[in-house]
């Protein structure tokens, strides 16, 4: 194929006559907006450190009180967005949010989804919608968008947990913005005590509970019980995993990203397909090392790293005596919703 048109080619006094009627000639940047082949993603293959974070994150609580901060957070940010932008990839916000025992982070609710991935800790809370949601390592918190939540910490050391947020696409779409509340009333009823039982669901006599997120909480020891028991019954299973999901309809947690658990059984290498969303990997327990394309990451308990659309990875596990969990955040709801979701085979088609 011949080359296409470039900008400077056109005659000045003719982009000029555009430029005064907000018009732009597409050739030119054809290829940028549909490159040949397969997308060309801005988001790097990045990996953040945990045990280096984690003294500057002490620090921010040292420097700067809760009352002024609202949310004490350090962003994980892709150096191939630019670290302004605040993105992990074009659709997921990362960061690490710290809470002081005694602290609390006022109620309020946005249009972005989040969750709260628990790194460390115990004695913290989340209440979502009335919703009081103990955090302990592991555990999974949904906030999502539209409902008030707030944070608080009851405890004497401090927690921290990992931020997943889908608010760039959120911003991109000029959809963000925030609303503060008061310190909500915390109601009856827990969903993950309700929903305890995989297969099985409560159904009152009127119907279902009527909420879009009728579990909020999906608590580590369960999911880890579950990848433990899939394991031992599945020896045959090359890829043990599993997906947090509405409990009610069976589809994914959340509308936007999608949020699963894995477990590596000891000494296992596990190569995943070229997919085309971008994900986030976040050790829980044990030592992972990460292959993306040329580089590899490897993973220490709390480490956490991305990986671009597009690209094949590899994940193995450290261990030859014990299994290592991941918690694992992906942009695969959104590309299905869009229609663009694609999984590569090795030779790219």
């Amino acid at each position: 194929m011949n080359d296409l048109g470039r900008l400077e080619d056109l005659p000045a006094d003719y982009l000029a006559e555009l430029k005064a009627l907000n018009l732009v000639p597409l050739w030119p940047s054809l290829r940028a907006v549909l490159p040949p082949g397969q997308p060309r993603p801005n988001t790097r293959a990045t990996f953040w450190a945990y045990k280096a974070l984690k003294p500057l994150l002490l620090k921010a609580g040292e420097l700067t009180p809760i009352e002024k901060a609202e949310r004490r957070v350090l962003v994980l940010a892709n150096p191939g967005h630019g670290l302004e932008s605040m993105k992990a990839s074009a659709a997921m916000y990362l960061g690490m949010q710290l809470l002081l025992p005694g602290e609390w982070a006022p109620s309020h609710r946005h249009t972005p989804n989040a969750v709260r991935m628990v790194v460390e800790g115990e004695g913290a809370w989340t209440t979502v919608d009335g919703e009081k949601c103990p955090m302990s390592r592991g555990d999974l918190i949904l906030t999502p968008t539209g409902l008030w939540h707030e944070h608080g910490h009851d405890g004497d050391q401090p927690v921290v947990w990992l931020d997943v947020l889908d608010l760039p696409l959120v911003y991109y779409m000029e959809a963000s913005y925030h609303i503060n509340g008061q310190r909500q009333t915390q109601l009856p009823g827990r969903g993950d005590r309700a929903y305890l039982g995989g297969g099985m669901v409560p159904t009152p006599v009127f119907g279902r509970s009527g909420k879009a997120y009728p579990m909020l909480r999906y608590p580590w020891a369960q999911a880890r019980a579950a990848l433990e028991a899939l394991a031992a019954d599945r020896p045959d299973l090359g890829a043990v995993q599993i997906t947090y999901v509405n409990p009610e309809t069976g589809g994914d947690a959340q509308n936007i990203l999608g949020f699963y658990a894995l477990m590596l059984r000891p000494g296992q290498t596990l190569q995943l397909p070229a997919r085309s969303p971008a994900s986030v990997f976040h050790l829980i327990e044990g030592a992972v090392e990460v292959a993306i394309e040329a580089q590899r990451f490897t993973l220490a308990e709390a480490d956490t790293c991305c990986a671009p659309g597009y690209t094949p990875i590899t994940l193995r596990n450290g261990s030859a005596t014990a299994p290592s969990f991941v918690f694992i955040a992906d942009e695969a709801p959104l590309h299905r919703k869009l229609g663009v979701y694609e999984v590569r085979e090795a030779n790219g088609q």
